[in-house]
């Protein structure tokens, strides 16, 4: 979808976008081999030439951080095909006071949980983050990434990102990550269904306090889930995106 994107341009919104697809510009290439296109002036032409040269060479560097600058926040979801397999799928537990007691990541088909007093720091936190080009949340802009920057302000958080909170409501999808899944037939393991936030803050206090092992486990596969289950969410959400921005020839 990427190469199909011409919203990074200065000008040019959604609508501006289409009337170029819908005259067979559907790519990058298509758009600097034409001489002139209808509804774009010559020298504004010859800037937007320059600006598509340089994301084509970007592109070709796989320099994701290049993309999560000029292309809106909330198109970020057309970086998802090109990324998936360099994305972590992030989510973070709390205690009763907002601190942070668990940091899961998901990515390379591998979970990592970094458990406050154990694992977890800010050291350790940027070493994982550094290894992927795409950081996918639910609801990450107004609960993750500010609570995690409130207590670590030097992450290396300059990935795109997409919020899959604010994806699927652009899709129609209200509620909360449990209630989407149910909606679209997202499983969890048994032990941990049903669980929620408030479930997660009593596992915590109960390990913290009691030291008990089946409540530290109990929290570890709840968060296990919150970052699992984001992948084929956002394979899901992708798909309806550009099914639903796109004409269907393009790639």
């Amino acid at each position: 979808m990427i190469q199909s994107s011409f919203c990074f341009l200065p000008g040019i919104a959604s609508r501006t976008e289409r009337r170029l697809w819908l005259q067979g510009i559907l790519t990058w290439t298509d758009f600097v081999s034409r001489p002139l296109i209808d509804m774009i002036a010559p020298p504004r032409k010859a800037r937007y030439d320059t600006q598509i040269s340089k994301a084509m060479e970007e592109y070709a560097r796989d320099n994701a951080r290049y993309f999560g600058v000029v292309l809106p926040v909330c198109e970020h979801w057309r970086l998802y095909e090109w990324l998936s397999r360099r994305a972590v799928y992030l989510d973070i537990e709390t205690d009763t006071f907002g601190q942070i007691t668990v940091v899961g990541l998901y990515g390379d088909g591998r979970v990592t949980s970094l458990v406050r007093g154990e694992s977890l720091s800010a050291r350790r936190l940027s070493e994982e983050l550094r290894q992927y080009d795409l950081l996918v949340t639910f609801c990450g802009t107004t609960f993750d990434l500010p609570v995690l920057l409130g207590r670590y302000p030097d992450l290396p958080l300059d990935q795109p990102h997409v919020d899959l909170c604010l994806t699927g409501r652009r899709l129609g999808y209200r509620g909360g990550l449990k209630a989407i899944e149910a909606q679209l037939g997202i499983n969890r393991r048994k032990d941990v269904r049903g669980m929620n936030g408030a479930d997660a803050v009593r596992c915590w206090n109960r390990w913290r306090h009691s030291r008990d092992e089946e409540a530290r486990t109990r929290l570890l596969r709840y968060n296990e889930a919150d970052c699992v289950n984001l992948k084929p969410l956002a394979e899901r959400f992708y798909r309806l995106m550009a099914q639903s921005t796109r004409p269907s020839s393009t790639a």
